[in-house]
Parts: C-alpha cells; sequence; structure tokens
C-alpha cells in the first residue's frame, strides 16, 4: 500500500526534462526563510502555482459537493413534476428521446448528482490537470506524469474493501462484537460503543480500509438506521474517522501514513507499539466516553425506536458455513500480505471473484460500485498530491517538533496524511523527535476531512445515506475536532 506521492520522475520525451521538477534541483540555501523557499520555487517553476492552484479548486469543489447534489434534486424533481402534468419544462424539452418523448431520467439533474458527487471531485479535477499539463509541456509529458504515478493505494483500497463487505467477513465481525455489545445489554448505544473503540483497533492487524469497511457496514445496522439526529449522526461520523485514523498505529503495516515511513526510518511493531499504539488506544477510549456521555441521553432512547428501511447490510440471516469464512479469512490476509504488490493482490482477488461465484448461495452479490469510487477518488488525490512537494517539504522542514506536529496535523486536513508521512522521508537530517511529531500529527488529524485519511471515502461511500442533505465539510470538521483534539494531547502529552 504504498502511496508515492511523488512518483518517480518521468523523464520528458525528446526534451531531457523532468516533471515533476525534483525536489533537490531548486537551488535556494539552508538558510532561507520559508516564504523566500516557496516564492524561489514558484519563480524557478511558475507550474507549481498552477498545479496548486487546480489542488485547491478541487478542495474548494468538496465543499460545495452537497449544494450541487441538492441542486440536482431540485432539477429532477421538476423533470418529474412536468411529466405528470403534461407540461413540458425547460429541462424536459432537452432530455427527449429519439420519439420526441420526454425521458423520465433528467440528463441535467443527473450530471449535477455526478459533479456532486465527493468521491468523483478529485477524479475530475485531475482530467484538468492533465489537460493542462499537456498544454503546458506536451502530451507526452502528461502521459508520462499519468503513467509514473504509483495507484498501489487505490487499487488495495478497492480490493480490501469489497473483499471487507461480504457476508462472511461482515457476519463473523458482527458476531464477535454482538458479544462485546451484549455486555451493556445489546441497545444501539451499546453497539454505538463497541464499534467506535473496537472495530479502529481491528485496522491495526486487518488495515485500516478493512476496518473502516466493517465498522461502516456494520454501524449503518446496529446504530444509523434507528435515525438519530443529524448532530449526533456527524459526531459518529467524525469520531469514527479520527478513531479509525489514529487506530492503525498499533502495527507498523496497517495504517497507510505509518507505512510510508516505516522501511526509511526503521520502525517496526515494537517501535510503534511502545511510542504510538498505547496512547492511541487511550485517545480512542476517551474521545468515546466523552462523545458518549455528552449524547448519552438520545444514544439510550434509540433503543425505543424502530429500524427504518432494510435492516441487513450483509444479505440477511441465513448461516454461513465455517469453511467458507475461513477460506474468506485467507482471502483477506493474503491481500493484507501483498499490499505493496498489485500485480498479488488484484490476482488473488480474481480467485476471489471466482469463489464467491462458486458459494454464491452463501454470499451477497459483489457490488463494485463504492470500491471503485473510492479508488477513484484516491487515485485523482495521488495525482495531485504528486505535484504538491514543492511547497509541503519546505513547511515540514522548517518547524521545530511541537510546530511540526500542529502543522501536520493542519496539513493533513488538507491532503492525505500519508502524503505528510511520505515527504517527510525526504527532508535530511529529520531528528528523532521530529519524525515522532509529523507522524503523531498525520494521523491525529486524519478524520478532520474527508481526503486527510485514505480509508474516509470508504466509510463516506458506505453511511453516505444517512446524509441525504449531503455531508457537510464544515460540520464534518467541527464534529471531529474535539476527538482530535483529544488525540494530539494523547500524542502530545504522554
Amino acid at each position: 500500500m504504498n502511496t508515492v506521492f511523488l512518483a518517480a520522475a518521468n523523464q520528458v520525451a525528446g526534451s531531457g526534462d523532468i516533471f515533476p521538477r525534483a525536489l533537490n534541483s531548486y537551488a535556494e540555501t539552508a538558510a532561507s526563510g520559508l516564504w523566500s523557499t516557496l516564492a524561489a520555487r514558484a519563480q524557478a517553476e511558475p507550474f507549481n502555482l498552477v498545479a496548486t492552484g487546480i489542488f485547491l479548486l478541487a478542495i474548494v469543489h468538496t465543499f460545495f459537493a452537497g449544494k450541487i447534489r441538492h441542486w440536482g434534486h431540485m432539477v429532477e424533481e421538476r423533470h418529474a413534476a412536468g411529466l405528470k402534468s403534461g407540461t413540458a419544462t425547460e429541462d424536459s424539452d432537452r432530455d427527449r428521446n429519439c420519439g420526441g418523448v420526454p425521458d423520465e431520467v433528467s440528463f441535467f439533474g443527473q450530471v449535477l448528482h455526478f459533479f456532486g458527487e465527493i468521491e468523483v471531485v478529485f477524479g475530475l479535477w485531475a482530467l484538468a490537470l492533465a489537460v493542462v499539463i499537456a498544454v503546458h509541456a506536451g502530451t507526452q509529458t502528461a502521459i508520462g506524469y499519468l503513467s509514473g504515478v504509483n495507484y498501489t493505494e487505490p487499487l488495495f483500497v478497492v480490493v480490501i474493501m469489497a473483499m471487507a463487505a461480504t457476508r462472511p467477513v461482515v457476519r463473523l465481525a458482527e458476531a464477535g462484537l454482538k458479544r462485546v455489545a451484549a455486555v451493556g445489554g445489546g441497545t444501539p448505544f451499546a453497539w454505538w460503543v463497541a464499534l467506535l473503540v473496537l472495530a479502529p483497533v481491528l485496522g491495526s492487524f486487518i488495515t485500516e480500509p478493512a476496518a473502516m469497511t466493517v465498522g461502516a457496514l456494520l454501524l449503518a445496522r446496529q446504530f444509523y438506521a434507528f435515525e438519530p439526529s443529524a448532530k449526533l449522526r456527524y459526531a459518529t461520523l467524525g469520531l469514527l474517522f479520527v478513531n479509525i485514523s489514529v487506530g492503525g498505529t498499533l502495527t507498523h503495516f496497517a495504517a497507510p501514513p505509518v507505512l510510508m515511513v516505516a522501511g526509511p526510518w526503521g520502525w517496526g511493531f515494537g517501535h510503534m507499539l511502545a511510542n504510538f499504539g498505547w496512547k492511541a488506544l487511550i485517545g480512542i477510549v476517551v474521545a468515546t466516553a466523552l462523545y458518549g456521555f455528552y449524547f448519552r441521553k438520545e444514544l439510550g432512547s434509540l433503543a425505543g425506536q424502530p429500524r427504518t428501511g432494510s435492516t441487513e447490510v450483509d444479505g440477511g440471516d441465513a448461516p454461513v458455513p465455517a469453511w467458507v469464512v475461513i477460506v474468506h479469512l485467507g482471502f483477506l490476509a493474503w491481500t493484507v500480505w501483498a499490499a505493496h504488490y498489485p500485480v498479488l493482490f488484484i490476482g488473488g482477488f480474481l480467485f476471489f471473484a471466482a469463489f464467491l461465484q462458486a458459494t454464491a448461495h452463501h454470499q451477497t452479490k459483489l457490488d463494485l460500485r463504492g470500491p471503485v469510487l473510492v479508488g477513484f477518488f484516491l487515485a485523482g488525490l495521488v495525482i495531485h498530491g504528486g505535484l504538491q512537494g514543492w511547497w509541503i517539504a519546505p513547511v515540514l522542514s522548517g518547524l521545530e517538533p511541537t510546530a511540526l506536529f500542529w502543522g501536520a496535523t493542519l496539513l493533513t486536513a488538507f491532503n492525505d496524511n500519508a502524503a505528510i508521512t511520505y515527504l517527510a522521508t525526504l527532508v535530511p537530517g529529520f531528528s528523532d523527535a521530529a519524525k515522532y511529531a509529523v507522524v503523531a500529527g498525520a494521523v491525529a488529524g486524519g478524520g478532520l476531512t474527508v481526503i486527510a485519511n485514505a480509508p474516509n471515502p470508504a466509510g463516506l461511500s458506505i453511511l453516505q445515506r444517512f446524509f441525504p442533505e449531503g455531508l457537510s465539510p464544515i460540520k464534518l470538521a467541527i464534529a471531529a475536532l474535539l476527538p482530535t483534539l483529544i488525540m494530539a494531547g494523547c500524542f502530545l502529552l504522554l
């Protein structure tokens, strides 16, 4: 799951130029201040500003995605009303089939829905970026850059998400968590606590994307189906994102930002557990306890409410044979082990698909829409991220450990935290304190936005139906702020 945002440099055919420009090729001195360094780099390579400008537009787009989806709903409602009344609207006049009969689906409404999907935002702006690169440096340069970006993590997330969402895996996780929830009477409150504490910790062993998938699926069934208030829905989502982000730090292979530094800095299982894992566990418990105490009345009242919609997320209550579950766990273990090698885990996924077909009576239908959209989101993000090192690296290298912690936390909100930690490995002479600060800050801030941590889009794709008005990035950030500060306190003070 190697998220190399600064992909291997691409040689421009016939020109000898490198795109993107290597960070060590800039001529500023070590004594240069931050703003002087950034100004010099922008002057030396003006395209830096263009690439970052497009990236900022993509971020702004995510803030308006909910509004765009709302516009799509309005257009579709107007179109449907026009069809029902028999009156032609401007939209229905456009949306006619070849026979002159208005289509039942509004084309313009569907276009707005597409532009309002958070998962497609960075992919759309990556297309714009590719066009601008082609205009600036030629088509071959654009193709070379897009081909050189490392898409291992997006591919891995697609595969692990699809596997983790299958009936045998979800049923096994649910059976284990049910025993824990039974201690609290099996109420929605008990399930809420069990899922928000244990699912993130599970991420240290089955990887964070898999833990996010299982946790979100079970939260949908055991909590969100009871229709909590909007405030509690956002609080739960923010807490889930933060807990998942830090929950993978017990090991050195499960969290993308940790994986970026484990090899270069020689961090193993013992180092992660001693320096990060136990602090993350304390933070998860404290943050969940505080939110649970604050929402205790509403969480307690959910037990008397009926579930809405389908209560099944795993295809029914028919038992799954133990041998089928074991085979699924074997495929998951293979995928986690082969996370660095797409040829291996994609090959394993093809065999997994064949196994699903052979045991279809024990399975749910393999739905790849959510995983593919999440993969598209992450692929767009790594394409943009590969051109942001010119300003992120100087910011990281110019800060003292405490300031670096908060800087990494803030930067993570606007870029995948794995990109932040990867760029930190490129900074020469990083002290042990600085290494700790940048990783701790990156994982602590991993729940502030959808783009802050790779598993977040996976959770959103599963739970977004419980936010019919569209997810508000500002409300999510507010909901995740207190857990983020608690995690920050644990990492800085313990």
